[in-house]
């Protein structure tokens, strides 16, 4: 049975494809057949991120397709493990088509304000469209080297009712040339880099193995 991991954001800039790549990486290490759908078809951030892995011919060979509308890129979900939606940077109506249709929505924030307002928004108006609170969670990316201001965050995640992966993504050079070379949050030069994203990426392994067994 294939799982649909959806990927959103209410605003651009918060790590989305930065994640599903991420995702995607380590579930194709695994030997799953895994399939990133760039639904960012102005940008196609992740089509370009896999042309230039392919290029540097690194494995595992991660596939990335582009498709207009969600429900196009479900049609493909039936030949894959997982199938990963990464969606448009702004809220449409493709995000709510893309909740529907995942088993776990993953909303990746910063830590300002600018972004967990939005974000806890979003969550706020899927849940009034009927997505259950137990299918979403917050991933905090591009994060500061403050502690104190991670669990600002994460409290003001808990306290609007939702919950938050363990582990962060903090903005580093080294991610940027890692992805820049086509490469995951796990696959840079840098052992710390790499256990530190391999934190979240893990809890969100745990999450979806937890949701396997319910």
């Amino acid at each position: 049975m294939v799982i649909i991991l959806g990927i959103c954001s209410q605003k651009g800039g918060v790590g989305k494809s930065t994640l599903a790549r991420l995702i995607a990486r380590e579930y194709a290490a695994a030997k799953w057949n895994v399939k990133i759908a760039d639904l960012d078809i102005a940008q196609g951030t992740s089509f370009n991120w896999q042309s230039r892995r392919l290029r540097r011919d690194i494995a595992p060979v991660i596939p990335v397709e582009r498709f207009g509308t969600v429900d196009q890129a479900l049609k493909v979900a039936q030949h894959h493990d997982m199938l990963i939606l990464d969606g448009p940077p702004h809220s449409t109506s493709g995000t709510l088509r893309i909740a529907q249709a995942a088993n776990l929505v993953i909303l990746p924030t910063g830590l300002a304000l600018d972004d967990l307002q939005p974000s806890v928004l979003l969550a706020h108006e899927l849940v009034k469209k009927s997505i259950p609170k137990d299918r979403i969670a917050f991933a905090l990316c591009r994060v500061g080297d403050s502690p104190a201001e991670i669990a600002e965050a994460r409290r003001y995640i808990k306290d609007a009712g939702y919950r938050d992966l363990s582990g962060s993504i903090p903005e580093k050079i080294g991610y940027r040339r890692a992805s820049d070379a086509g490469r995951s949050l796990t696959e840079t030069r840098f052992p710390s880099l790499n256990e530190r994203s391999d934190e979240l990426v893990q809890s969100i392994v745990n999450l979806i193995k937890k949701q396997e067994a319910a």
